[in-house]
């Protein structure tokens, strides 16, 4: 087993690391960030029925798929999480989040509540989840038309699904508010440093403890 962003001596099981916050709040590029700058860490690539957007590629951003496929993937348990937002379906296959996870490596989440508590349910002492707030309701409208993705009737739909989504905040374990993306990727990134470190996460320890304490018997 790989040693990922811990003790080079130590072995460790990866974890899976979960962004969830309001559209429009900042996590995807938070979840670009620390794609780009944290070693050991990979895309969890969901599976969706929803139509691709401009610039995503697919396999790499989602896999996109039709509906009758989702539900396949869903009947056979091949997906740890599903949930349907704005009509869409969205869920995460099974098999390279597990994989994953048994080779140290990090898996990264972009999801919302409903994901995060079925991954909870199915895998509790491998999730971190982390919501992402934004600093006001006007600073997240503003986001929403500056992403100029989406048209004013989806952007409203949007605002008033926020205050559902915040509503769930007290269930994740860290929250970060994201007045300053260069702060709060700093928070984030400390989240997973020490989420990394935790002593039942590092398989290989005992063993390596038991030898520096044979070494020092000597």
């Amino acid at each position: 087993m790989a040693s990922v962003g811990g003790s080079k001596n130590n072995e460790r099981r990866g974890l899976m690391f979960v962004l969830s916050s309001p559209s429009g709040a900042g996590k995807t590029t938070l979840s670009r960030m620390l794609l780009d700058k944290m070693p050991g860490m990979k895309l969890s690539v969901s599976v969706t029925t929803r139509a691709k957007r401009p610039g995503e590629v697919d396999g790499k951003d989602y896999r996109f798929i039709d509906k009758a496929a989702f539900d396949a993937m869903a009947k056979k348990g091949e997906l740890l999480e599903f949930a349907t937002v704005f009509d869409h379906h969205y869920g995460t296959p099974r098999g390279p989040v597990e994989a994953a996870l048994g080779g140290g490596e990090d898996v990264l989440f972009d999801i919302d509540w409903q994901g995060t508590q079925q991954l909870r349910e199915k895998a509790r002492d491998d999730v971190v989840s982390v919501f992402i707030l934004p600093p006001s309701a006007a600073d997240l409208e503003k986001r929403l038309h500056t992403r100029a993705q989406d048209s004013d009737s989806v952007i409203a739909g949007r605002m008033s699904r926020a205050s559902h989504e915040l509503s769930h905040w007290a269930e994740y374990d860290y929250v970060v508010t994201n007045s300053d993306i260069d702060t709060a990727y700093a928070e984030v990134a400390t989240i997973l440093k020490a989420e990394r470190l935790k002593r039942e996460r590092q398989t290989g320890l005992s063993a390596f403890v038991r030898d520096l304490q044979k070494q020092l018997a000597k």
